[in-house]
């Protein structure tokens, strides 16, 4: 490994380079004994030195490993860094590594802030409600917080009806109801119009969906909604889209002639 040592200003040793670098001799030692990263040259005396090459090197190292790379994935993508070119190209890969590392740490600090708000919300502690929060979180669920707004009894009924990809389209598709529904009362559409009608049945329908067809669970989801006043923009929009969907679901079934409510009706 020795080589002629022509200007000793530009050989830094083992524990020079760990100074610079922020890292160990042991750790210098352990990377050339893996092979991502041996000494440039040896002196006379017998000590390991390093380069400056070495260093742009070592920070491509260290750069992937702290991004989650193991050594050996490392040591197959490390570049001969022979142009500068080849460097242009290592720095712009980790570049684009470490946008896709600070996105990634941007939404989980996004899920842990809104988890956290959830949780001062609640009056005790219920790990259950939680871990369904946390889930839901995790599936970039944007009703997450409606959670803490059921009870246990809702909440069980919610985790066997459903699961992670059928409970996103189905709010998807409730979404997309409550938005129109609120289009429409902005623009004052009369709530007996064909369009308002259309618009009922389909919330009529999603509703039978949700109860899976079990006309008992009506009173309980009329409760929730009367009880739970929430008060951030997702609750006054669906404020808003409840009172205009109420009285055209009302239009609707008086054109229909039935009464969910009533005992016997299908």
């Amino acid at each position: 490994m020795q080589k002629d040592i022509k200007t000793a200003s530009e050989y830094m040793t083992v524990g020079e380079t760990a100074k610079k670098m922020g890292t160990t001799v042991r750790t210098l030692q352990y990377y050339d004994k893996k092979g991502l990263l041996s000494p440039s040259a040896v002196s006379e005396g017998g000590r390991r030195l390093y380069t400056y090459k070495d260093m742009v090197r070592l920070h491509e190292i260290m750069s992937l490993k702290t991004l989650g790379f193991s050594l050996e994935d490392i040591k197959k993508n490390l570049s001969s860094l022979e142009t500068p070119k080849e460097v242009v190209q290592v720095l712009t890969d980790q570049e684009t590594k470490l946008k896709e590392e600070i996105q990634r740490l941007s939404q989980s600090l996004t899920a842990m802030e809104a988890l956290k708000q959830e949780v001062m919300q609640m009056d005790a502690v219920d790990f259950k409600k939680y871990a369904d929060i946390i889930v839901n979180l995790r599936m970039k669920n944007d009703y997450y917080w409606l959670i803490k707004y059921f009870d246990d009894e809702m909440l069980n009924y919610i985790r066997k009806r459903f699961d992670q990809k059928s409970g996103l389209s189905f709010m998807k598709r409730f979404q997309r109801v409550i938005d129109h529904a609120v289009s429409m009362k902005e623009k004052e559409i009369p709530y007996d119009s064909k369009e308002a009608e259309e618009t009922a049945k389909e919330f009529w329908n999603l509703i039978m969906e949700f109860i899976d067809g079990n006309l008992e669970m009506l009173p309980q989801l009329v409760s929730f909604g009367s009880k739970n006043k929430i008060g951030n923009q997702w609750g006054q929009r669906q404020a808003a889209a409840n009172e205009y969907l109420g009285k055209a679901l009302e239009a609707w079934f008086m054109k229909q002639g039935i009464n969910p409510f009533e005992e016997g009706q299908e």
